[in-house]
């Protein structure tokens, strides 16, 4: 017996859709070999259904694949190439010479001459550093590896609050999209109505036309809504790297209010502790202080040590030479002078990133708790007051109890306080993302 599977069109057989060619098989067969090709086929669609990722994902995914934050992660590696190039010690220098030969006699070449009369000279020459100059080098672009990696980190914390604001911009064009559905159901379910009481005569041909061209708002709404979303896919898609997402990619998830129980005492001590811009500062006063102390090593004159082995008239000797620049003139007071002016800049530049931070925190906590009031005041009633008031014209226009304009009035109340609730919370998750960043952790309570 020979069964043959052959994935293809979709064809009903029994009421399930199945990708196969059957002939001639039993039929416990035939229900084993439909079972199996319909997971099969499942399996095909479900294969091709849009990938949502969570927030969390987005992160991840714009961690390891942004290119921007990768070129930023290779300052790292060259700051670590320099601690190697500033560790290196000097390399000797190889010396020769030959001297007195008859080039321009060459009769005159023989064993006798080489020996008695020329001069050849072999020496080794190394420069030794004063100081503990490699030592104040290495610490030095230690420091200032520090310091870059503290802004590498930066630029991490930034990317993740562009990334989780501009998944938020998903979010909402999502929910503006699922809320322009609904009104242009219900009011599509008024519009008809209205034609059959126009056909009936119950209403003018004025009124109907009204209304009918009311549909028009709210099919605007919705491509509107539709265009927000793609156009908040791409730039998510963008920061989290266009080869990480296929291209019909969605999110999961949605608007929702997220209590924060800190204060801004603790968030403040918590984003001096934590935020990345204000270490790099903080190292940057100790890198600072780490090139003055080279540039003091440096004012230090080296000594180079020379040793020359010298055949000359049948006599081999050694001499030994040392030579050192005199800091007359030049013992680098520039560079000096330019690394502890650096310090003072350090020093300020921390002070100013340390009242950036508090800043940040202020600003962010502040408009966190102005939505906050905001997001609670209609959840507090004014969505339930705004729909049971468009919910009650509506009845009351189609039994023919209210007037055209209360109702389309009512209905614009409605479709702008829901409009402005789901505004309101996702600007309250903004505030809540810029929150985070602020104090350096998404790992807020």
């Amino acid at each position: 017996m020979m069964l043959t599977l052959r994935l293809g069109n979709w064809f009903p057989y029994g009421g399930v859709p199945l990708c196969v060619k059957r002939a001639g098989m039993p039929s416990l067969l035939r229900s084993a070999a439909a079972l199996l090709v319909a997971m099969v086929c499942a399996g095909g669609v479900a294969a091709q259904a849009p990938r949502r990722i969570t927030l969390d994902e987005a992160l991840q995914l714009a961690l390891q694949h942004n290119h921007a934050l990768q070129a930023a992660r290779t300052l790292v590696l060259q700051s670590q190439a320099q601690e190697i190039t500033a560790n290196l010690r000097p390399n000797p220098v190889a010396l020769g010479d030959a001297q007195f030969l008859p080039i321009f006699q060459p009769s005159q070449f023989s064993e006798t001459y080489i020996d008695q009369s020329a001069q050849f000279d072999l020496g080794l020459s190394y420069l030794f550093e004063r100081g503990r100059k490699r030592q104040h080098r290495l610490e030095a672009a230690k420091d200032q590896t520090t310091v870059t990696e503290w802004q590498t980190k930066d630029a991490e914390r930034t990317l993740l609050l562009n990334v989780g604001q501009q998944f938020i911009n998903v979010l909402l064009a999502q929910s503006t999209i699922e809320l322009a559905e609904k009104d242009l159901a219900s009011f599509q379910n008024s519009v008809d109505i209205s034609e059959a009481r126009y056909k009936a005569g119950d209403i003018s041909e004025a009124d109907f036309l009204k209304i009918k061209l009311q549909l028009l708002q709210f099919q605007r709404d919705l491509s509107g809504a539709k265009l927000a979303k793609v156009q908040a896919l791409v730039s998510l898609q963008q920061l989290v790297g266009h080869e990480s997402v296929p291209q019909d990619y969605d999110v999961a998830g949605e608007l929702e209010y997220l209590a924060v129980p800190n204060t801004k005492e603790s968030l403040e001590m918590m984003a001096l502790n934590q935020r990345p811009d204000l270490q790099a500062a903080v190292r940057g006063v100790t890198a600072a202080n780490s090139q003055y102390t080279l540039a003091l090593a440096n004012g230090k004159r080296d000594v180079t040590g020379t040793f020359n082995y010298t055949h000359i008239a049948g006599l081999n000797t050694g001499s030994f030479f040392a030579n050192m620049e005199l800091p007359i003139f030049n013992r680098n007071q520039g560079e000096i002078a330019r690394t502890h002016a650096a310090i003072t800049q350090a020093q300020e530049t921390q002070k100013e990133a340390q009242e950036q931070v508090l800043t940040d925190v202020a600003d962010a906590y502040g408009a966190l708790k102005a939505n906050e009031q905001i997001v609670q005041l209609y959840r507090g009633g004014y969505l339930k007051e705004a729909q049971d008031s468009r919910d009650i014209s509506q009845y009351a226009y189609q039994r023919g109890a209210a007037s055209l304009l209360d109702y389309l009035d009512a209905e614009r109340s409605y479709r702008a306080t829901e409009l402005d609730y789901r505004q309101t919370l996702a600007s309250y998750m903004f505030a809540l993302e810029q929150l985070r960043a602020a104090a350096g952790t998404r790992s807020l309570p």
